[in-house]
């Protein structure tokens, strides 16, 4: 069920404080700097998205696209309010950021996600099947490797291609 209520639109620098506090209000998601949301919010505003109904923030997803893969967009981090959770709005970011004029030229769509998120399994499996793509999966930074043994594994997730 879609938030007929959330409206989508481009992040600006004042929502950087915001979109910080939405993310600590997401347990499961690793917490960035108020800094770094700031500059999600600034440099990388074409690829990333509010939901907001009225002034209430609801959803931020932020996303880059890799230097040495320019058709590439990797998804940093979806994050969806306790309350706004269930309606579609993770689903709706995401198509959102595919359909902006400045991400015409993507082809594919990058994310890691550890094995235990079961929501962005879901949402990543969703969107790869609304695009009739394959995704596919590869350990992206692995426990013991790349994080000695303080954080689950990533998995890399890729989609696509979704553009001829």
């Amino acid at each position: 069920m879609n938030n007929p209520k959330a409206s989508l639109r481009r992040p600006t620098p004042t929502d950087g404080i915001h979109v910080y506090r939405l993310i600590k209000e997401c347990e499961s998601l690793d917490l960035n700097s108020a800094y770094c949301n700031l500059l999600q919010c600034t440099h990388f505003s074409d690829t990333s998205v509010i939901a907001e109904s009225g002034e209430k923030i609801l959803g931020f997803t932020s996303g880059y696209r890799i230097p040495q893969r320019p058709n590439t967009l990797f998804i940093w981090q979806v994050a969806v309010s306790a309350a706004a959770r269930g309606q579609g709005i993770a689903k709706r970011m995401l198509e959102n950021l595919l359909t902006h004029k400045a991400n015409a030229d993507l082809r594919f769509i990058e994310a890691s996600i550890t094995e235990s998120n079961q929501a962005s399994w879901a949402l990543f499996k969703s969107l790869a099947s609304s695009l009739e793509c394959e995704l596919t999966t590869s350990t992206l930074f692995d426990k013991t490797e790349h994080f000695a043994g303080d954080h689950d594994s990533e998995l890399l997730v890729k989609i696509g291609p979704f553009r001829d």
